[in-house]
């Protein structure tokens, strides 16, 4: 039997820094905080572009460059963060350039610096219309001390057959982290999220950028809500919450996820969504109308 996870989510508040040395601080911050009180830490959708204050104007295509040409950088960053707390880490996604295409890449951390990464699958119209990043690989699995765990990074929460794929596969606990710059786009998410939780009778757990940064194109405004959602069903909150914290404040979440709990659901459970997805569903068609 897989063991309980004690997971902590973030709501990152996103700072005006004037360096990599000042990213390398706020991070190693968050994660001491985090690692207090977690195993495992997730952290928003395209955080790390706080750094993209490097470059000399607020612009997008002048802010993905600029940040491209430090990719490996902060990619050393996290990892760093992650050996010196010991602790499990996602820090979020980061873009990630190869010859002919940017992909947009979530790395899950061991705490001593291996490195894992799945891709978001699904881009939004500004990541295709004014960055050109490019679709990665399709959803994969963690494999980790708390059994498999899949990642839905923002936008590929959005459908469910991605994260159906990773239920199949084995994984109990789905984490998605965001990016978004209007409570529109994070009530996509969130929204998402819970219905996730509920026909997979699974875990899923958001991330989110928060605040105000007029300095930056990319990062100028940021809303949402760190939470961990779960199914609506026996032995869970009537409304499938977890942990949440306020809209559009920075902190940390933390539950303590017992995977026991969602296998007593899917085998008694009030209802048994995982069980009865349906196999195929073929295109509909008329329903007759008789005299």
């Amino acid at each position: 039997m897989t063991r309980p996870l004690r997971l902590g989510v973030l709501a990152w508040q996103v700072e005006r820094i004037a360096s990599l040395d000042d990213y390398a601080a706020h991070l190693d911050r968050l994660v001491a905080e985090g690692a207090a009180g977690a195993d495992l830490l997730l952290m928003p959708e395209y955080a790390c572009m706080e750094a993209a204050a490097l470059a000399t104007q607020p612009d997008p295509t002048a802010e993905l460059e600029a940040f491209c040409r430090r990719s490996d950088d902060v990619l050393a960053i996290m990892r760093d963060a992650a050996r010196r707390h010991g602790v499990w880490l996602m820090p979020g996604t980061l873009p990630r350039p190869e010859p002919g295409r940017i992909r947009n890449r979530a790395p899950l951390i061991a705490p001593d610096g291996r490195v894992a990464f799945q891709d978001k699958h699904v881009m939004t119209r500004f990541e295709t219309e004014s960055w050109g990043v490019q679709a990665g690989d399709p959803p994969g699995i963690f494999e980790t001390p708390w059994g498999r765990i899949g990642t839905a990074v923002c936008y590929d929460s959005e459908f469910p057959a991605l994260t159906r794929a990773q239920i199949e596969a084995g994984a109990w606990l789905i984490l998605v982290p965001t990016c978004t710059d209007t409570m529109h786009g994070f009530n996509r998410v969130r929204i998402s999220a819970r219905a996730r939780a509920l026909e997979n009778q699974c875990f899923v757990a958001v991330s989110p950028t928060v605040g105000a940064a007029p300095w930056l194109a990319t990062l100028d405004d940021n809303h949402g809500a760190a939470g961990i959602y779960g199914p609506m069903d026996r032995g869970f909150a009537a409304d499938g919450i977890v942990a949440e914290g306020p809209n559009d404040a920075g902190g940390w979440v933390f539950a303590t996820l017992d995977p026991a709990m969602l296998e007593a659901v899917r085998q008694d459970g009030a209802v048994r969504n995982c069980r009865d997805w349906p196999p195929h569903v073929p295109a509909a068609t008329a329903n007759p109308f008789s005299v």
